[in-house]
């Protein structure tokens, strides 16, 4: 192989700096499972309808089966693995939990990751919003309304703060809601 199969990317992947070489013609999802060992992007058809492989780059969802790695210099990328913080779920985690919003739990990364990118844009979306939202997603077990319901208990349970915008000062307050819930 000539030397332009290869280039060296850098990713901020939940809050950690990865500098990699990798070929060029490799996908985000393929190097977050295979050389992060991030396996919570799942592969349902690799052909970005199921958004099974969902993760947010620069805080906009993008489904990494259709994102060349090399594409992805130099952003800041999260997966539903960043999503818990201090050994705690994320608000939404806790809703999905709570509302029985998953069964095989395959889909459940690209839900949980639309939901985060929806709740930061708008706190307090419609059910409507929600479901257009979501729509991308596809689940083969629950029928949606619990997702549904999940995330509208995420954003009400959120105390007006967005849900999945934890900074370092925020733990302390997702901590809180949490242990008002009684989670």
């Amino acid at each position: 192989m000539i030397q332009e199969d290869f280039a060296i990317v850098r990713l901020v992947v939940n809050g950690i700096e990865h500098r990699l070489g990798i070929e060029t013609r490799r996908l985000l999802c393929d190097v977050l499972r295979e050389d992060l060992g991030l396996t919570g992007t799942n592969l349902g058809c690799e052909q970005g309808v199921c958004g099974s492989c969902t993760v947010l780059v620069d805080g906009q969802s993008v489904r990494s089966c259709l994102m060349l790695a090399v594409q992805a210099d130099g952003t800041e990328i999260a997966t539903v693995e960043g999503l818990a913080q201090n050994g705690e779920m994320n608000p939404l985690q806790s809703a999905f939990w709570d509302k029985q919003a998953l069964q095989c739990g395959f889909c459940t990364p690209g839900f949980l990751m639309t939901g985060i990118e929806l709740l930061r844009r708008n706190p307090d979306p419609s059910d409507d919003e929600i479901r257009n939202a979501l729509a991308g997603n596809t689940c083969r077990c629950t029928g949606y309304e619990h997702i549904v319901d999940a995330v509208r208990d995420a954003a009400r349970n959120a105390i007006g703060e967005p849900v999945g915008t934890e900074t370092a000062s925020d733990v302390d307050i997702t901590a809180e809601i949490i242990a008002k819930e009684g989670v």
